[in-house]
C-alpha cells in the first residue's frame, strides 16, 4: 500500500479550516448595534445599561487603552430558523491567538443579569435551544478594551501600560455581531476530527494504530459533501464511530483534567481589572457546568472570591451554588497565588491563614492541597508553612520552565528546611493552559518521569493568565479521549481527588530536599525595588502594630483593632502575587503599588504611636521601644526601657591617606580615598574581613538586555562587562550624631548619582551603609559587592522560619545556574570559629562567587540594587532609592539573624511613665518570635508564633508577662494542633518548649 499519510493529514488540516468549520454557523443575519463609551473608569452594570447609545456599524474602531464601552445587540430570529439552535456570534475585534490579552466582554441581559463572558476563544452566546421564529434577542455587552502589551514581537517598550501615558486611539475594529444557526452535528463532527487527527500524527509512524487512523479520517473527509456540509456531517461521523470506541490500552497514562483559568492577579492589567476578569471567566464557567454534567472547575485565589462577591453579586450567587454542588472548586487555600521566595516568614503563613479562612466561612471548604501553578521557584521554608495550614499537597507546573537542568521527578516528596515532607506534582503536561490538544496529551505521557512506578498526572485545562478559562471545545476533545485507543485516558476530576489517588499508588516517593529553584526569572528578585521595598517595609510595620496594639490591648486596655489589621494584611498580601511584588507588571500596577504601600505605612505607624502611647502612659521619662525579637541596648524584646541618661560614647574618627578610619573598639574601618571600605576590622577576633588588594562596598555597574523576558530575567552574560564605580565626587566625614562617625560618599556615573553614608556606631560590631540613589539608567544593573577574606563552599541566606545553605561553588550545572538567588535579611558565610554577615532591610537577590587568592580563596557577596528593563514598564525604576544594609564581621548564624531583625526593626523613641515589660519572653537565643497578637476570633487570647532561627536543637522556657489559664499548640488558623505537644503552665506560669532545627510552633494563651 501507498504511504499517502501526509497527504490525508494536509487534506484534513485544509478541509478542516475552509470547509467544516465555517459550516458549524450555516446560516446567519446581522444584529442590530448600538454602544455607549463609558468616559473614564468601569460604571455598575445598571447605569452601563441604561446609558444613551447610539448606533455602530461593524468595522467600526472603538476602545481608548484600558477604556469601557457598552455596545447593544437586537435583532429578531428568522421564522425559517424556527425549531433550530441559535447563538449569537459577537466578535469585538478579536485575535484567537490572544486569549486573555486583548479586548474581553461580559455578557448581560436587560435586567442586568450576566449571561457569560467573551474572549477571543469564546464568542458565542446560546439564545435558543429551538428557536421561535421571530424570537427576540436583546443582549448587553460590557467591553473592555485593554490593549495588547505583549504582541507578536513580544518585549517592545509601550506606553501602553498604564491609562496616564496610554492615549486615545482606539485598539479594536468590530468585527462580527450577527445571530447565527448552530449546527451542533457538524460541530461534533469538528470535534471529532480535531481529536483524531492529533492523535494520529503523534502515534508511531510505523504503529498500526496510526494507519488505522489516518484511514478512517480518509473514509469520513470521502463521506462530507463539501457543498453540504451538514446534509453529510451524520455520515461522516458514522465512519469514525468504531475507531473512536477503541479503548486505550490498561497501561495508557492516567490524565485527571481540572477545568482552570489561571487568571493572574494583576500583570499585563491592573487590579481593577482583575475583578471585572474574575467575574467574566466566572460567568463562563458556571454556564459550561450547567451545560457538561462531567465537567469540574477549579479556581485559586481567595481575593478573587471576594473580588466576585463584592462587585458582582449576581456572579458570586451563580458561583456558590455551583460550589455547594462540588463542581466548581475553590482551590490552593491561599489569599492569592503569591511569590514564594520574597514574602517574609509571618507574611507567607497569613496567605495560608486568609486564604484557608475565607474557603472555610463562604463555603464550609478546607483545601488539602496548595495550588500555585505559574510561581517563581519555592522557597525551601514552604513545605513547613504548608504543613502548619492543615494542607499536604502541591501543585506547580512553572518549573518546567528552567532553562538548564531538567527536574528529575514529576512526582515526589519535597523536603523543606525542618525536614517537612509535602506530597508534590509537577504536571508533566508542562503548561497550566492546556487545550486538550492530542500534542499535550501525548507530551504529558511520554514526559511522565514516574512510569512504571506511577500512572497519574494532572493537567490544567482552560486559557489563563488573563483568564477566560476551559471552553466547551476543549470538554468535547476530553470526552472523546476518556478511553481511546492510542491515547492517554482523560477524566475530570477535582485536585483532591487526583491528589489522594496519586498518592496512594504512589507511598513512597523520591525525596527533593531544599529549595524549588526556578532556573530563569532571576532577575524577579530585584526589579521594581520600591514595590519589594513597600512589601518588607509593610511586613515589619504589620508585625509591629500587631506586637503593640496586643501589648496594650492586655496591659492597657487599649482596643485591638482587628479590622484594620485584617485589611491592611490582605492589602499587602494581594501585593505579594507573584507578578507584582516580582516587579514583572505593567507601570499602571507598580504606581498603584507604590501609592498604596505609602497608604499601608501610614496607617500602621497611626496604631503603632496610639498602642505605644496607651503603654507609655503619661510623663516626660524618655523611653526606647524595642520591636525586634531580641534585646537591643538593655531594651528587652517586645519591651521599652527608660532611655538612660548621658550620651553614648564617642566614635574615634581619623584621617588617613586621603580617606578615613573609624574605630569603635569592637570594628576598625578604613574608608580610602575613593570612598571604599578597604579593612573592616574584627578587634575582637583580630581578623580581617576584606582581602588584601580588594575593596568592599563597590558599586558595580553590568549591562542588562536579556534575551527575552526583560523585568524577569538576567541571563549569565551580563557579568561579561562590568564597570566598577570607583571616582568619588565628594568625601566627607559627618560626627555629628552622638556615638556615630559617618563617612559620606557622592558618586556620579551615567545619568545618575549615589549618596553613601557609611557609619560605624558605638557599641555596634557592624557597619551600616544608607545608599540613596537617583537612577536615571536604561537597561544596566546595579550590584553592591562585598569581598570577604573567608574560604567556604557554602553560605547561608535566610527565608521563611529559618535559613538553608547554598554552595559558593559551581561543580555542577545546578550550582551553577543558581548564579543569582534570594535571600530575607541577611546572608551568612563563615569559616570554622568566624564569619560574616550581611543585612539587608529591603533588597532580595544576591549572588556569591569565590576567587583564588594565594592559596585559597576568597569570597565576593554582591547585594542587587537596581535594574532599568523597558519591559512591561518602559520606566522600570527611574528617580531616587534609599537602601540599607550592613556589614557584620565576626558574626555567629545567631548574630546574622539578630542583626537582620535590628536592621529590619528599627528602635522608636518617645516620652511616657517608665519602662514596659514584655508581654512574653523566651530565656533562648535561637527561638524567634515571628507573630505576638490577639486571636482572629476575638476572645482574647495571646497568639505568640516562634521557631528555632539557628537550624539547631532548642530547649526554652515561655514566660508570660500576664496571668495565663492554658496554653495550647495551634495550627496557623489558631486551632487546636492534635499533633502539638502537652504545653501545661508551671507554677510560675512558665511553658517548657523543646524544638527541632527549624520548627515553626504557634501557641495560644487563654488570659485567666
Amino acid at each position: 500500500m501507498h504511504d499517502d499519510r501526509k497527504l490525508t493529514e494536509d487534506r484534513l488540516t485544509r478541509v478542516l479550516d475552509e470547509r467544516i468549520r465555517p459550516a458549524v454557523y450555516p446560516a446567519s443575519v446581522p444584529l442590530e448595534v448600538t454602544v455607549w463609551h463609558a468616559p473614564g473608569e468601569p460604571v455598575p452594570v445598571a447605569e452601563g445599561i441604561a446609558a444613551p447609545h447610539e448606533p455602530v456599524a461593524v468595522g467600526a474602531r472603538w476602545g481608548a487603552p484600558w477604556g469601557t464601552s457598552w455596545f447593544r445587540v437586537t435583532g429578531s430570529v428568522p421564522d425559517e430558523w424556527a425549531g433550530r439552535t441559535v447563538e449569537a456570534l459577537l466578535d469585538l475585534g478579536f485575535d484567537e491567538n490572544m486569549p486573555g490579552f486583548q479586548c474581553e466582554g461580559l455578557v448581560y441581559r436587560p435586567d442586568g443579569s450576566p449571561v457569560k463572558g467573551l474572549n477571543p476563544r469564546n464568542q458565542w452566546v446560546r439564545v435558543a435551544d429551538r428557536a421561535s421564529g421571530g424570537e427576540r434577542v436583546d443582549l448587553h455587552v460590557e467591553a473592555a478594551s485593554n490593549p495588547v502589551i505583549l504582541d507578536y514581537h513580544p518585549f517592545l517598550p509601550t506606553e501602553l501600560g498604564d491609562k496616564d501615558t496610554a492615549g486615545s486611539e482606539p485598539q479594536y475594529r468590530l468585527a462580527r455581531m450577527d445571530l447565527a444557526v448552530f449546527d451542533e452535528t457538524v460541530w461534533q463532527l469538528v470535534a471529532d476530527l480535531e481529536v483524531l487527527g492529533e492523535l494520529l500524527r503523534e502515534l508511531p509512524e510505523d504503529g498500526a494504530r496510526r494507519w488505522e487512523l489516518t484511514r478512517a479520517v480518509g473514509r469520513a473527509l470521502d463521506a462530507v459533501d463539501l457543498q453540504d456540509v451538514g446534509g453529510t456531517a451524520a455520515a461522516a461521523r458514522e465512519l469514525l464511530r468504531d475507531v473512536l470506541a477503541a479503548p486505550a490500552e490498561p497501561s495508557a497514562h492516567r490524565i485527571s483534567a481540572v477545568g482552570h483559568a489561571h487568571i493572574d492577579s494583576a500583570w499585563l492589567w491592573p487590579l481593577r481589572e482583575t475583578v471585572r476578569k474574575v467575574a467574566r471567566t466566572a460567568s463562563n464557567m458556571t454556564a459550561l457546568l450547567e451545560d457538561e454534567p462531567e465537567f469540574v472547575f477549579a479556581m485559586s485565589q481567595a481575593q478573587q472570591f471576594a473580588w466576585i462577591k463584592e462587585h458582582r453579586p449576581e456572579v458570586y450567587a451563580r458561583v456558590k451554588k455551583a460550589v455547594a454542588e462540588g463542581r466548581f472548586v475553590p482551590a490552593g487555600g491561599m489569599w492569592v497565588e503569591s511569590d514564594t521566595n520574597m514574602p517574609g516568614s509571618e507574611a507567607m503563613a497569613r496567605q495560608f491563614v486568609h486564604g484557608k479562612r475565607f474557603f472555610l466561612d463562604e463555603f464550609g471548604i478546607e483545601n488539602d492541597e496548595v495550588w500555585l501553578p505559574d510561581t517563581f521557584g519555592f522557597a525551601a521554608g514552604l513545605p513547613q508553612i504548608i504543613k502548619a495550614a492543615g494542607a499536604k499537597w502541591l501543585l506547580t507546573q512553572k518549573i518546567s520552565w528552567s532553562r538548564v537542568n531538567s527536574f528529575p521527578h514529576h512526582t515526589f516528596d519535597w523536603e523543606g528546611i525542618d525536614g517537612t515532607r509535602i506530597f508534590t506534582h509537577f504536571p508533566p503536561v508542562d503548561t497550566y493552559n492546556c487545550a486538550m490538544k492530542g500534542e499535550e496529551i501525548a507530551h504529558a505521557a511520554r514526559n511522565f518521569k514516574e512510569k512504571g512506578a506511577a500512572t497519574r498526572s494532572l493537567a490544567p485545562t482552560g486559557w489563563g493568565d488573563g483568564g477566560g478559562g476551559t471552553t466547551r471545545e476543549m470538554v468535547a476533545k476530553a470526552a472523546r479521549m476518556r478511553d481511546l485507543a492510542g491515547s492517554a485516558t482523560v477524566t475530570w476530576e477535582t485536585p483532591a481527588a487526583f491528589f489522594a489517588k496519586a498518592q496512594r499508588e504512589y507511598p513512597n516517593p523520591p525525596v527533593w530536599s531544599g529549595e524549588l529553584y526556578l532556573e530563569l526569572h532571576r532577575a524577579t528578585l530585584t526589579s521594581q525595588a520600591k514595590t519589594k521595598q513597600g512589601n518588607r517595609h509593610s511586613e515589619s510595620l504589620l508585625r509591629e502594630a500587631e506586637l503593640w496594639a496586643a501589648t496594650a490591648a492586655v496591659r492597657a486596655g487599649f482596643p485591638y483593632p482587628y479590622e484594620r489589621l485584617d485589611r491592611l494584611w490582605k492589602t499587602v498580601l494581594l501585593h505579594q502575587f507573584h507578578d507584582i511584588l516580582p516587579g514583572s507588571s505593567i507601570a499602571w500596577v507598580h504606581r498603584e503599588a507604590r501609592e498604596t504601600y505609602a497608604r499601608v505605612t501610614a496607617e500602621l505607624r497611626e496604631i503603632v504611636d496610639a498602642a505605644q502611647r496607651a503603654l507609655a502612659g503619661e510623663g516626660q521619662v524618655p523611653l526606647e521601644f524595642n520591636s525586634a525579637p531580641h534585646a537591643r541596648n538593655g531594651v528587652p524584646a517586645g519591651g521599652a526601657a527608660v532611655v538612660p541618661e548621658g550620651g553614648p560614647p564617642a566614635v574615634s574618627a581619623e584621617p588617613r591617606d586621603g580617606g578615613y578610619v573609624l574605630d569603635n573598639g569592637l570594628l576598625r574601618v578604613t574608608v580610602d580615598a575613593r570612598g571604599l571600605v578597604v579593612s573592616a576590622y574584627d578587634l575582637r577576633a583580630g581578623r580581617e574581613t576584606v582581602p588584601a588588594g580588594a575593596a568592599a562596598n563597590l558599586l558595580q555597574l553590568h549591562p542588562d538586555f536579556p534575551n527575552m523576558w526583560d523585568a524577569w530575567d538576567v541571563d549569565a552574560f551580563y557579568r561579561n562587562t562590568v564597570t566598577d564605580l570607583t571616582q568619588a565626587e565628594e568625601l566627607t566625614l559627618d560626627t555629628g550624631t552622638p556615638g556615630t562617625a559617618t563617612v559620606r560618599v557622592v558618586r556620579g556615573f551615567g545619568d545618575s548619582h549615589a549618596v553613601e553614608r557609611l557609619s560605624l556606631t558605638a557599641g555596634s560590631a557592624r557597619l551600616d551603609i544608607d545608599t540613596e540613589i537617583d537612577w536615571h539608567e536604561t537597561e544596566k544593573f546595579l550590584k553592591a559587592a562585598f569581598p570577604l577574606d573567608l574560604h567556604t563552599d557554602r553560605y547561608a541566606a535566610e527565608t521563611q522560619f529559618g535559613h538553608f545553605h547554598r554552595p559558593t561553588h559551581t561543580n555542577t550545572s545546578w550550582d551553577a545556574a543558581k548564579f543569582e538567588a534570594c535571600n530575607h535579611r541577611f546572608v551568612h558565610l563563615a569559616e570554622p570559629g568566624w564569619g560574616v554577615a550581611l543585612v539587608t532591610d529591603s533588597t532580595y537577590g544576591h549572588d556569591v562567587t569565590r576567587a583564588p587568592a594565594g592559596q585559597g580563596t576568597t569570597t565576593t557577596v554582591r547585594l542587587s540594587l537596581l535594574r532599568a528593563p523597558r519591559f512591561p514598564d518602559p520606566h522600570t525604576d527611574q528617580g531616587t532609592h534609599c537602601f540599607r544594609y550592613a556589614l557584620v564581621p565576626g558574626a555567629g548564624i545567631g548574630d546574622a539573624v539578630r542583626e537582620g531583625h535590628r536592621i529590619s526593626h528599627p528602635e522608636r523613641r518617645t516620652t511616657g511613665a517608665g519602662a514596659v515589660a514584655p508581654l512574653v519572653t523566651f530565656d533562648h537565643e535561637a527561638v524567634t518570635v515571628t507573630a505576638l497578637k490577639l486571636a482572629d476570633d476575638g476572645s482574647g487570647d495571646v497568639i505568640v508564633r516562634c521557631h528555632e532561627a539557628h537550624g539547631g536543637r532548642a530547649a526554652a522556657t515561655l514566660a508570660p508577662g500576664f496571668p495565663v489559664g492554658r496554653v495550647t499548640a495551634c495550627d496557623l488558623l489558631e486551632r487546636p494542633d492534635p499533633e502539638g505537644p502537652d504545653l501545661t503552665p508551671g507554677e510560675d506560669g512558665t511553658v517548657r518548649l523543646a524544638l527541632r532545627p527549624f520548627q515553626l510552633v504557634t501557641l495560644r494563651l487563654s488570659r485567666a
